[in-house]
């Protein structure tokens, strides 16, 4: 779900809205101008819109903190955001794009000069961190990058598709201050509208290509924190589990989706000081709670997607993975792409602390991928030979050999 937040009736989602829905994204809307309450997470969400409102950056509004809480907890899970406005109420200027622009996802399509028209007066500081994507004299932070998902800008335009009207009817009003600004408007709008609309739609297509991922990180992250607490008994079955893979002294194993860690000092205990133990997780916040922990001392935590690990072929020897297949998107590319981490001979578990029973209820459904029967093929087909199965009232274990070619 993409989470739109409108801050007043005439600053819709509109030109934006109309690309998500392209891309196939449902959105919801919350109109703070009309009393809608503020989500109090970020659970759901495979990305924000937040619209443009207060006439000055720092001006104070009703639900700005809910919205600002809304933010934080976005920006730390990663959740695509965008934020938009219109710019400064003084008529046209030449915005200039930066260097980092070019390689951008959203801007490298924009030219590198775009004539803009600003429309309130205000101005704000470049956030700690964020990457200045372009800028005017007037007008300095016109558009910036947070991270890999979070973008605030005021160009292209963020006005929807009645943006053109609604500047045009200002436009007497404006022009004893901006002289030339009635007879270049449409020409120069025609070419705004051009470019905020591909950059609309790169941010529509960048969050539809992510949006699994975006899910599950959304889900996880407001969770980290206390998930240690809440499964403090599954260290001993974790590493019960690990004495099933048969590991030697040396070898080279991963924990993935290790989450807090938990597996990781079972597996340094069977490897030793001379193998090599990685944990790789796609939530950032369970990798900050695996530290805090103090897991880093059995293992290199790494952040990636299980789907396209950072790992080249046959580097590992073994793979343990708990309650993860259930949580990609793709889970025969994932065997598939453990497979080609792993060289031949070595082992996959993949392991829950329950059984389907106790996690699904009964009776079981047939076509459920844990099945035996599913499972076989699935992993024969990505690389593995399954060699153990068990599906017992308080632990499901299958482990599996990868085989040559």
């Amino acid at each position: 779900m993409i989470q739109i937040v409108e801050h007043a009736p005439h600053e819709g989602p509109d030109a934006i809205g109309v690309a998500l829905k392209a891309a196939g994204l449902p959105t919801r809307v919350c109109r703070t101008w009309a009393g809608d309450p503020v989500p109090d997470t970020a659970d759901d969400l495979v990305g924000l819109v937040v619209t443009g409102g207060a006439m000055a950056a720092y001006e104070d509004f009703p639900g700005r903190d809910a919205e600002l809480a809304l933010l934080r907890a976005a920006l730390d899970a990663e959740i695509p955001v965008r934020g938009v406005c219109l710019g400064a109420q003084i008529g046209w200027a030449d915005v200039r794009m930066t260097e980092a622009a070019h390689t951008d996802a959203l801007f490298a399509g924009v030219p590198e000069r775009l004539r803009v028209l600003h429309w309130h007066g205000d101005t704000m500081d470049l956030p700690a961190g964020a990457t200045l994507l372009a800028s005017c004299d007037r007008y300095p932070m016109q558009a910036f990058r947070i991270g890999g998902s979070a973008l605030g800008n005021a160009v292209p335009p963020g006005g929807g598709r009645d943006g053109g009207r609604r500047l045009r009817r200002r436009l007497p009003e404006e022009a004893a201050t901006a002289p030339g600004l009635v007879e270049s408007a449409p020409a120069e709008l025609a070419v705004l509208a051009r470019h905020r609309d591909g950059v609309f739609k790169c941010f529509a297509a960048f969050v539809a290509a992510r949006a699994e991922q975006t899910a599950t990180r959304a889900f996880f992250t407001r969770r980290a924190a206390t998930w240690e607490e809440r499964f403090a008994d599954d260290g001993p079955r974790y590493a019960a589990a690990v004495d099933r893979m048969a590991l030697r002294p040396g070898a080279r194993v991963l924990d993935l989706g290790c989450g807090t860690g938990r597996a990781l000092p079972a597996l340094r205990a069977h490897v030793g000081d001379a193998g090599l133990v990685l944990g790789i997780d796609l939530t950032p916040a369970m990798l900050t709670a695996a530290l805090r922990e103090g897991r880093d001392n059995d293992g290199h935590l790494l952040p990636a997607d299980a789907c396209r690990l950072p790992l080249p072929t046959a580097a590992l020897d073994a793979v343990f993975s708990a309650d993860l297949i259930n949580h990609v998107p793709a889970p025969a590319m994932a065997l598939r792409e453990w497979a080609r981490v792993t060289a031949p001979g070595g082992t996959l578990l993949l392991y829950h602390p329950s059984g389907r029973a106790a996690r699904y209820g009964s009776p079981l459904d047939p076509d459920d991928p844990f099945a035996e029967h599913n499972l076989r093929p699935a992993l024969r087909t990505a690389g593995w030979d399954l060699s153990r199965y068990e599906d017992a009232p308080h632990h499901f274990l299958a482990r599996a050999a990868r085989v040559a070619g």
